[in-house]
């Protein structure tokens, strides 16, 4: 059974130049943009905001979701599936600290990033700037949560039967 990771990434330009993250992964420094798993419970938009602050200390507004991307690690038995939002940063914390692993955040050409590429710590990473390069943005509105009351969860989770349910007829 199929059991991807979720996780949600930060697509971000600014004056032709997109912010990603230098981190230490399996004795590697690679690039990727802000990322991260998110959290049990947590809203796949409010993950995004969180990841990016953790990640480069600047306060991200997403705008869209630039795509759903699922990839399989070819060298484990390790699926992610990737939510991209794009969107703008304002407010930067410098002397934030950045989360475990983050070396720092750098501000990237496309280009560069490309002469980069064997440092990209998955193939999501260009897949998802060429993505927003391209032009895809879908509402944000098309990112469904779905939470529900706890007592009607305590509720539905009670068996019942049904000649205890309203607007029932029974036949003896």
């Amino acid at each position: 059974m199929l059991t991807p990771d979720l996780t949600v990434a930060a697509v971000v330009e600014r004056a032709g130049r997109f912010l990603l993250v230098e981190e230490h992964v399996a004795r590697r420094l690679v690039l990727n943009q802000p990322a991260g798993h998110v959290e049990p419970g947590e809203p796949l938009i409010e993950a995004s905001i969180r990841e990016t602050l953790e990640e480069t200390a600047w306060h991200f507004t997403p705008e869209a979701l630039v795509g759903i991307y699922l990839w399989s690690r070819p060298d484990r038995q390790q699926t992610f599936l990737r939510f991209a939002f794009c969107g703008q940063v304002t407010d930067h914390e410098p002397e934030r600290p950045l989360d475990h692993g983050i070396q720092r955040a750098v501000w990237l050409t496309r280009a560069e990033l490309q002469a980069r590429s064997a440092h990209l710590r998955s193939p999501m990473v260009l897949k998802c700037i060429d993505d927003y390069l391209e032009g895809r943005r879908y509402s944000l509105d098309i990112v469904r949560e779905i939470v529900q009351d706890p007592i009607a969860l305590a509720t539905a989770a009670r068996p019942h039967r049904l000649r205890d349910l309203p607007n029932v007829q029974h036949l003896s």
